[in-house]
This record gives structure tokens, sequence and C-alpha cells, in this order.
């Protein structure tokens, strides 16, 4: 059973934060947006009608006096850091999960005060009383059951925390997403849409499946929300041990009591110790930061972390709590000298397999910068067309789907792909999804053209398809037909049916798709033909019919 947590929840922490760095009162309609959306408001705000992750625009419409804020994280952490230290006053072993969110060990607290109520007592009025701000707190076996619970203001029993995770959304797994990385964020929302999709609706039914399915059809990182859901740890129990000498330090002459200046150090502070981690195999999850005063003040912090971290994490994290430390606290808790020696030591380590970079998220910090360097040297030989990014866009059209954009432009979405798309083509989209789709022809037994009726019926069924002019290959299998008509109003309009239709309205389109397996087939075609790209061997391809004739627009490998 995974050990029991008491963990502390402020709500709506980037609004409290960004409130109080602006001196806001709390009945000040309030929301932070990053990116253009809302991120977090107030209760305030929520009531006007304003939700998290809706436009600025919109959120503005619906509440007109609502007071903008920018995403800030270093606000956020800077300013947490005082509820981080009354907590701290109360009980040790204190673990930053994210600005807002905070877990300890309950057993030592329980103990002390009590019992588990009392001390989830205590702990909300000396927030209260030392900080000002509201929070609720949860007890649960293990951290994910542990967060859920203090969302709800819930002290789980021991043992019960699978039967109290059962009932809940599945949408709650996104709670063990680091919200400082907007790409873990967007991964956790990507695996919640494919699971309401197949069908699985609650905690319990995605904690249900085997294991190795989830490993299997999910991939590896999704375990991790597989065990939670289950109400087992989060990692495996047996986890790397810590090897003596992976503590990193660093002094600071002179001492630094500006967090600009540590700010460097922290990057070679970071650096090296993901040097040293790499070199054994290893990544951290849970980080030690550690710093000593001129005056010898010692001050320490745990920061734990959804997945393993990557040195700009690592640096980030780092100078977050220098901030808290040197400008967060008030009074008498603020250190009387500047840092003078600064160390890092990862508290918990996993293999490095749990590390899954990409390009541009590669195991040295600096590689964003690099490949962004070389990129903006490429435009400025070739023209900005010569480096192109794509952008997921909504659509029902595979083509309208990804749209590419130059290199350092906003990658922002022209159509949200998140909307509901009727007549979309479901998942799996095809692999391969050519630039023109290549023309084809469908043949039936007899040899004759498929064609399509006014009722978007086939005339027969097909038997044979051939490609851009090439062979033709034996249908195997064949599912359809989709019929899809958009924009149909405007003919209506045009007919004078009391409206008058935009000049530049786009015309009306009437489609009919078709999904086909052909035969394997030895030949090939010459290299650079449409259709080229086509594996001899038994391969799906989506036909549509559009405008009396028939196209290849995607096909599956």
């Amino acid at each position: 059973m995974p050990p029991r947590r008491l963990v502390v929840w402020c709500p709506d922490w980037p609004v409290v934060a960004a409130a109080r760095a602006a001196e806001l009162g709390s009945l000040v309609p309030t929301a932070v947006f990053a990116a253009n959306r809302v991120v977090a408001c107030s209760a305030t705000a929520r009531d006007g009608g304003v939700r998290r992750g809706m436009r600025r625009r919109e959120a503005q419409s619906r509440c007109p006096d609502l007071v903008v804020c920018e995403h800030d994280p270093d606000r956020d952490a800077r300013l947490f850091e005082p509820v981080v230290a009354a907590v701290e006053d109360m009980m040790p072993g204190v673990e930053i999960v994210r600005p807002g969110l905070v877990a300890v060990p309950a057993r030592g607290p329980a103990r002390y005060f009590g019992s588990e109520a009392g001390a989830a007592e205590r702990v909300i009025d000396k927030i209260d009383a030392q900080v000002g701000v509201e929070c609720q707190v949860g007890i649960a076996d293990g951290l994910f059951a542990a967060v859920l619970a203090a969302r709800r203001g819930q002290l789980v029993a021991p043992g019960l925390s699978p039967e109290f995770l059962a009932p809940l959304a599945v949408d709650e797994i996104d709670q063990l997403a680091d919200r400082l990385t907007g790409r873990q964020v967007a991964q956790r929302a990507e695996l919640v849409d494919l699971l309401r999709r197949l069908g699985i609706r609650t905690l319990g039914e995605f904690a249900a499946l085997d294991p190795s399915d989830v490993a299997t059809r999910f991939g590896r990182s999704a375990l991790v929300m597989h065990r939670a859901a289950g109400g087992r740890e989060e990692r495996p129990v047996l986890r790397r041990q810590v090897p003596p000498d992976l503590v990193v330090s660093e002094e600071l002459d002179p001492p630094v009591d500006r967090v600009d200046r540590a700010a460097f150090a922290a990057k070679v502070l970071a650096d090296r110790l993901h040097a040293r981690l790499g070199d054994l195999g290893l990544a951290c999850t849970r980080l030690g930061i550690s710093a000593r005063t001129e005056h010898g003040e010692e001050l320490d912090r745990v920061w734990r972390c959804a997945e393993p971290l990557t040195p700009a994490a690592t640096a980030d994290r780092v100078r977050w709590q220098l901030d808290g430390w040197l400008n967060g606290r008030s009074g008498s808790q603020r250190p009387t000298a500047g840092v003078s020696v600064l160390s890092l030591r990862p508290e918990e380590v996993v293999g490095a397999g749990g590390l899954q970079l990409d390009l541009l998220s590669a195991a040295t910090g600096e590689a964003d910068a690099r490949a962004g360097r070389a990129f903006a040297r490429v435009q400025g030989m070739l023209g900005p067309e010569a480096v192109l990014t794509g952008v997921l866009d909504g659509g029902r059209d595979l083509r309208d789907q990804v749209r590419f954009v130059p290199w350092g432009d906003e990658r922002r979405p022209a159509l949200a792909p998140d909307h509901p798309w009727p007549g979309r083509i479901p998942s799996p989209s095809p692999s391969v999804v050519p630039d023109s789709p290549w023309p084809a022809v469908v043949l039936d037994v007899e040899g004759r053209p498929v064609e399509v009726t006014d009722r978007d019926r086939l005339t027969a069924a097909p038997s044979r398809v051939e490609v851009a002019g090439g062979r033709s290959r034996a249908v195997s299998g064949w599912a359809g037909p989709w019929p899809v008509t958009e924009r149909w109003w405007v003919e209506l309009l045009a007919d004078g049916a009391g409206q008058t239709a935009p000049a530049t309205q786009v015309p009306p389109r009437s489609l009919v798709r078709v999904q086909v397996v052909l035969e394997a087939d030895s030949s090939t075609a010459e290299p650079g033909a449409p259709g080229a790209e086509l594996e001899a061997g038994e391969v799906a391809l989506l036909l549509v019919h559009e405008q009396g004739r028939w196209w290849v627009q995607g096909a599956y490998r």
C-alpha cells in the first residue's frame, strides 16, 4: 500500500498570486492567461461565465469587468514560498509538487496532533493566520489520491484509496501532469480524449485494464497514470538507489542576494548534475535544493516532479526557489545575507529510459537554442518559407488538419482542433497523405467504373483500383461509403431564402469517402511518380469521390 500523504492545495493559485502581486481585492473578477487562453480564474470570474481554456475575447465578453493577468511561473513560485514555509514550521518533509500544491508524509503529523483530522485542521489554521490565503487539505494513500482528496477537502481512510478513485472521471488524470510543462499537460489531454472515445469514462475502468495492454496501446508514460488510477504508487516501489556522489555544489563569491545573479549559477549546477546522472543512466524525479547564506542560515527545499527533470526544468526550479527565499518571504523569515553556497541533490532517481525526449527537448538543455539558431540561419539564406513547422488545425478533410507555418511564426490553429467535426476521419489517420491527391479509377468485378448515385450510394462493389494510371490491384476488403456535405446552406441563400449570401462565401462541397484494402502486388511504380510511396505488399487506401472522379487522399501502412 502506498504511504499516506497529506496534501495542501491552494485553489486557483495562479490567480491568487497575480491578485496579491497587483494588490487586487478578493472580489475582483480576475483571470490568468497563457497563449491567449484562460489558465485559471477567480470564483467571481467563474460566476460571470469565465471558464478555463476560454479565449480572452470570449472571457472578456462574458465578464466585462474581468482583470487580465499574464501567466508568470516565477511569480507563482515566489509568492508560494510563504505557504510552504508555514507548512514546514509544523511538519517536516515538505515537497513542492507545483506552486499551489505541497505534500508531506501524513504519519508523523497525525501522531503529533493526535489524528489526521487534527493535523489537517491545524495546517489550515496556520496558513490562514500566517499567510492569509485559502487552502484545502486532503489525506489518502499515495500522492495522486491525496491530491484529488485535497481538491474535495476529504480524508480518505487507509486502504480505501482505490474505492475513492474508482467513480471519479477519467479527466482527473491530468492532475498528475506538471502544469509548469505544457507538453506534459497536452500529452495527458490526448490520452484522456482517446480513453473517452474508447468508452472508458472513470478511473476505475482505466485501472481495470491490463498493464501490459496499457503499455502496448498507450505507451510507457501511460503506465504511470494507470498505476495512480488504481490507487498504487505512481512509480514502482523499487527505485534506483541514489549514489552518494551525485550532490553538486557551487560556492558563490561574492554571495548573491539577487535572483538574476544566481540564475547563471543555477544553470551551471543543473548541467553538472544532469551530466553525472547521464553517465550513470539515471534521471531525477525529486530534486533537493539547499542554500547557505553568508551568516550561516540553512535553507532547504524538495521539489517533486511528475516526470524526470531536464536541465532547463532543473534550472527553472532552482531559480524559482531562490526567488522565493530572497524575495518571497517577509520580515524575520527572509535571509539576513546573500547566498554563499548552493547545492543540488537528487532525492529520487529512475532509469533514464523514463525520460522520453524529442528533437527540441534533448538531454542537453541547449538543443532547442542550437536548433533555433540553425533554422534562423537557413531562413536568412533561403527565405522564411524554407523552414516550416506543422500546426494541428480543425477540419474534416485530412489536408485541413495540418497546416505549415514558417519557423518562428505563432503556431496558432486557424480552426479549433478540439471542436466536434462531424464527418471527420476517425483515428488512426493515414500515415501517407500526398500533397495533391492521386487520381484513381475504381472498377467493379466486370471491369466497369464504379460511380456514386444521387443518394450517395455506390453503383457496385469495388473489385479493383488503379492509382495514377498504374496497374490495377485487386480489392480484398472495403468499407463505406461515408458522404460529407459542407456549407450546404450557401445554395439555399443563393436561391433567395430570405437572406443574401456573402460575396466571398466559400462554395459548398459534397464528397463521398470509401476505404479499400488492396492485395499485394510485386510491381512498383517509378520513383517520383504519383503513388510511388505505396508499398508492394497489402495496403489500405482512403478514396474520395468528388466532382465525378475518384482520388486517393491517403494511405495506411
